[in-house]
Formats: structure tokens, sequence, C-alpha cells
């Protein structure tokens, strides 16, 4: 399990990866956990059909001996249940749950009684020209890490050529989307690239190029309007280009067009313009709404489904704060971590034949990080800037990571960084693990583009 706000500062080398995870087999000690993901949900059945992770072993088998780069996710079930990868729970009672597998053990089909479905987004992504080819994500902690070793790596590129073509190409960077993810990710990133620069003795903080694509009039909305004109005050000081109502056209060939007419060669675009619910929704009989979330009720239930329950990004859950009949609550962290603990506490009540609490949270505001000691907050009306926000988003997020051992683990780590430098040094071989030894047994490495 990922805390997504932290994914930044992963990326910029300020936590350590591991600590933005949180374990499931400790924390759900008394869980079967089943790692796989889950290909489709028949409720009516009662019956979860899950691939596991044998089943990526299964075909490496079948034709050759090699690693398993199926990123294949996890996820965990208790001893009457299932979920996937995503986090969707198929949980029934330990006495009527039965397991089916084929032949080889790769396929695995689940009964329960109860379902609980929390499966998060991923990227929303459009048909531009060559983003699928180029383009990198920031949903997951490997995302993150790798984004963070790419970096690096293009800062070597450029220190390492005396072509200019190549070296301006590796030090352009371009993010598309001004939310949280790609405002707090360029912040970060930014951050740690400007310092890296003085242990390099050809290349120079200018020479970076920084661009911030957002196709509307704004970035960071949910801080309001004031926080996020300072937020584009804050980075253009920093010699980001912040270019708001431009969307990428075209990203083909490594060189990012845009919408106003630019060209810039890059061999750095992070996409981060927005997320959807995720793809096993669509592999249910649940009702879902025209954005694909479920439909929920307000006790977290889904609407006219007996023994279905759902939270989280992926649930369409009614904002009974909001004025304004037919609100839904946003889909963000702040909402996720305390529909989990209500869900918990209805699911159990529902067993035990007890009244339901319906879920009402007032939005208690935003907080954002502009990179190392700067930030923007709008918390209970207050509108913070500067050292005093990036405190409060650090505080804030430190008191909702998941289990007392992350956050004593992340606070050690930012008290560390207040006595030693930001760590600049790249693993990118560690995404090719076996490179070294491919090479040692003649067979030479495998190509990978950079």
């Amino acid at each position: 399990m990922t805390y997504q706000p932290f994914l930044p500062e992963a990326g910029a080398g300020s936590i350590s990866p591991r600590h933005v995870v949180v374990p499931l087999r400790r924390v759900l000690s008394e869980c079967r956990i089943v790692v796989g993901e889950a290909r489709s949900i028949d409720h009516a059945a009662r019956r979860a059909h899950v691939r596991t992770i044998a089943a990526d072993q299964t075909s490496i088998d079948q034709t050759s001996i090699g690693p398993n780069d199926s990123g294949t996710p996890t996820g965990s079930t208790n001893n009457s249940g299932s979920t996937n990868s995503s986090g969707s729970t198929a949980a029934g009672s330990a006495a009527t749950a039965t397991d089916r597998t084929d032949a080889d053990g790769a396929n695995l089909t689940l009964d329960y009684d109860e379902l609980v479905l929390a499966p998060g987004s991923v990227s929303r992504t459009l048909p531009v020209p060559g983003l699928a080819d180029h383009g990198i994500g920031f949903k997951t902690v490997e995302e993150a890490i790798g984004l963070r070793n790419h970096v690096l790596e293009q800062l070597d590129i450029a220190s390492s050529t005396r072509n200019p073509e190549i070296r301006d190409a590796a030090l352009t960077f371009v993010f598309v989307g001004g939310g949280y993810a790609g405002v707090e990710a360029l912040g970060e990133l930014e951050d740690m690239a400007r310092h890296a620069c003085s242990y390099y003795h050809n290349l120079r903080p200018e020479e970076q190029k920084w661009i911030l694509v957002e196709a509307t009039d704004r970035i960071l909305p949910e801080v309001g309007e004031e926080m996020g004109k300072y937020a584009v005050r804050e980075l253009r000081g920093r010699r980001i280009d912040v270019r708001l109502e431009t969307r990428l056209e075209s990203c083909e060939d490594r060189v990012a067009v845009l919408s106003d007419g630019s060209r810039h060669p890059c061999r750095t675009l992070v996409w981060t313009a927005g997320v959807k619910p995720s793809p096993v929704l669509a592999a249910t009989d649940l009702p879902r709404n025209e954005r694909g979330r479920l439909r929920c009720r307000a006790t977290l239930q889904i609407e006219g489904t007996p023994n279905a329950w759902a939270a989280g990004d992926a649930a369409a859950v009614p904002d009974l704060t909001n004025d304004e009949p037919g609100q839904e609550c946003a889909p963000n962290a702040q909402h996720a971590v305390r529909q989990a603990r209500l869900l918990g506490d209805n699911l159990v009540a529902s067993l035990r034949g007890k009244p339901l609490v319906d879920y009402e949270h007032a939005y208690a505001g935003s907080v954002a990080s502009l990179g190392l000691h700067k930030g923007v907050a709008r918390v209970y009306g207050r509108k913070l800037k500067g050292y005093p926000a990036w405190l409060m988003h650090r505080v804030y997020h430190l008191s909702r990571v998941p289990t007392v051992n992350r956050k004593m683990r992340v606070l050690s780590e930012w008290v560390l960084s207040g006595f030693f430098k930001r760590e600049i040094v790249s693993l990118g071989s560690l995404e090719h693990p076996r490179a070294e030894f491919e090479i040692a047994a003649g067979g030479g490495p495998r190509t990978e583009e950079r």
C-alpha cells in the first residue's frame, strides 16, 4: 500500500522509497495475502476471478528463463476472502469461502459473502501522438524512483556530451498537468536537480529548462485562486516556465509540441494530467456513474447492491457537507483515509445488525509543497505560503501516513536531512539488475532506450 502524497519527496530523495509504502503482510497479520490481480468480479454470483503472480512465472517457464518484468501488483485477503492489486477485496466467512484454481495454479476463483472495493485510480491519458512511447507517469513508487533516476541520468548525459542538441534535450524537463502531482513532483525534482548541478564541473542550474503545461487558467485549484497565483509566481521566480491555457499536442520523436506553437526537444516528459477509476471496475456488474466511479450511499454501501462496499477514488460518495445537492466527495487522500476507517466500522456494524453511520467530513482545506521549504496552503479558511505552508504540509501528511512505524521512519529521515545534504545518487542500474551478468555471460546487455 502506497501513501501517494509522499511520492514527490521520495522521488527527490527526501524520503526513502520503502518508507512511503506499508507492508501488508505486517499490517494485516491475521489475513491471507494473495499476490495477483482481480480480472473480474461477478457480484451476483459472489465470485471474484484473480490472476495470481504464478501466471507470469508459468508463461516464463513455457518460453524462456528470464526476469519477471510483469510489474504485477499486489493485494491482500483475510482467511475468508481476497483482494486484488488495486485494493478490491472479496471477503467471505471462513466456513463458506472456497478457492478454486486452474491446473497450473495461475488463476484463482474466490467465493465471498461481503465485497469491499477500494481500487483507487490510474493515470488518465489522452490520444496524444508519442505519449505512450515517451511519457512517464507519477502514480506509483516505482514511477517516482524511476523518474528520479532518469532525471539524474539526464544530468550525466548532458555533462558527458559535446553535442548541443543532445545536451539541450537532456536538460529540458516537461511536466503536463498543474494539479497536486504535477506541481509537487516538478517542485521537488527541480530542487534536487538544481542542487545536483553543483557537483558537475560543466553544468549550471540556469541551463536547465523546466516547463509546466496546464490546460486551464490556473494551477492547484484546490488551494484557491489567490494561492494558485502565488504558486505560479513562486515557480516562475525559480525560472520554471509555467504555461497556462496550453495543451500538449504531440511528443513524437522526443519533441514536445504545445498548442501555443512552441516546440521543445526533451528527453523527459511527465504526464500528470488527471486520473480515472481503476479499470477493474469495468469488469464488474456493479453500478457506476458517468465518470466510471461506483455509485455509493453515504454509508459507503454500493447503491442497490447488498453486501458490497466501496471507498476512496473509485467511490462516488455523496458529500453531505455541501449545500448544493448531488455533489460528491473529491477523490483525494483526505477523504479516502477517513472513508476507509468508517467503512470498516460500518461493515462490522452491518454484520452485527447495528445501525450504520453516514460519511460526513467537511473539507478541511489543502496543502501543497513547491519544493524544499516552499509551499502553499489553505486550511480552514486560513491562507499560508512559503515555509509555514511547507511545514504544515509535512505535519499534516506525517499525521496521516499509516502505522507508527512509518511515521517514525519518515520523521527520522526529515530530522537527519537537516544535518546532511540532499542525496543525489542515481540507482538506475536497479531497473536492469541482470545487465552486468549478461555482459559477463557473453550475451551482451539488452538494449534499453533512455
